[in-house]
């Protein structure tokens, strides 16, 4: 959402950010002058034990119940703040007829497990239904065989109304100014991402193996709301948060990336030429199928979180040719939200 903001802003537009007070900190500090509002979303719990799927199927009636108040919740936002355009990002609720309303998403057909997966077509065709409510959906990835998000948005019947707007990266910022980088320590990096309890049992396991080792490891913790606090443990060092700049100049100056296969920083680093291990959430079907998909293509090595153990081989991925890539998604990109405003400017 930041660089789909960055563009607007660009291009003239007015831009308010909503979003739960965790996101909010990042906003701020990536775009800042903005106007916002704290909107949370519907934040699921996963299990220590539970595969993601299980979890969440335990939560439908709870998501239902927030679908309904954010639905109403918006109706108030769009009176008080007189919004045009709404865009969301996965958020079922957020579409009101009297304005243009955008879902974006990057799969349209969400994965199920193997022995489930006979059930995937109708949730195709339930997740159409939501896509239909929008006056438009933006898939963020490329329409042709090069792709990111392979089955989960491509060779599936997609409403009308659904475009591809290319990658999005808030690294690819033209106003970002990248000097000659400036890390001089060598050094690995691990990006930590997604919900707990995950997330911490990751960074155990990763501790256990990198705080001994060569070259020195920085691991970034993935809060933004306490960005200035580093600490230490053995040979790594902790951030919570970066801003874009340095923390793409740790990143791309790594040896090796080692982070979750979320599909935000997946697109992060093809838009920088970079590859990683990436290491799925356990049972969240999505990841694990993406961490498939893109190793098969040679993009990035990975291996499962109960492999991870003092003495893995790592084997590098080859990394795709980013530049014809970056180019495809800032034009689609410009395209489709040209389309989006001259919708507004007819609707008006």
């Amino acid at each position: 959402m930041i660089p789909l903001a960055r563009k607007l802003r660009e291009m003239n537009n007015n831009v308010i950010i909503g979003s739960g007070e965790e996101h909010l900190a990042l906003f701020r500090k990536e775009l800042p002058g903005l106007s916002y509002i704290s909107f949370p979303g519907f934040k699921p719990a996963y299990s220590r034990f539970l595969p993601q799927y299980l979890s969440l199927l335990f939560k439908i009636p709870l998501l239902l119940y927030h679908i309904i108040v954010e639905h109403w919740r918006l109706k108030r936002i769009l009176l008080e703040h007189s919004v045009d355009i709404i865009i969301s990002d996965n958020r079922f609720g957020l579409w009101n007829k009297k304005v243009i309303s955008v879902y974006l998403t990057h799969m349209p057909l969400v994965p199920f497990p193997g022995s489930c997966k006979f059930l995937e077509p109708i949730g195709v065709l339930l997740h159409r239904q939501i896509i239909k409510k929008y006056t438009l959906c933006f898939i963020p990835d490329l329409p042709g065989d090069v792709n990111l998000s392979g089955r989960l948005s491509h060779n599936i019947k997609l409403p009308d109304n659904v475009r591809y707007i290319g990658i999005l990266s808030r690294f690819t910022d033209p106003d970002i100014n990248i000097t000659d980088n400036n890390i001089k320590f060598k050094h690995n990096t691990v990006i930590l991402s997604g919900p707990e309890p995950q997330k911490e049992i990751l960074k155990q396991k990763l501790i256990v193996l990198l705080k001994d080792k060569e070259p020195k490891t920085v691991m970034f913790s993935g809060n933004p709301k306490n960005e200035e606090e580093m600490s230490s443990c053995g040979n790594i060092a902790f951030y919570n948060h970066l801003p874009s700049v340095p923390m793409r100049e740790m990143i791309e100056s790594s040896d090796l990336i080692i982070t979750r296969s979320g599909y935000t920083t997946l697109m992060e680093l093809v838009s920088l030429n970079l590859t990683a291990l990436i290491i799925p959430t356990p049972g969240q079907t999505e990841q694990e199928y993406l961490a498939e998909y893109l190793s098969e293509k040679g993009w990035f090595s990975t291996i499962s979180q109960n492999e991870i153990k003092d003495g893995i081989i790592i084997a590098p991925g080859k990394a795709v040719s980013h530049d014809e890539i970056n180019r495809q998604s800032s034009i689609l990109l410009t395209e489709v939200l040209e389309e989006l405003l001259e919708k507004h400017h007819k609707q008006s």
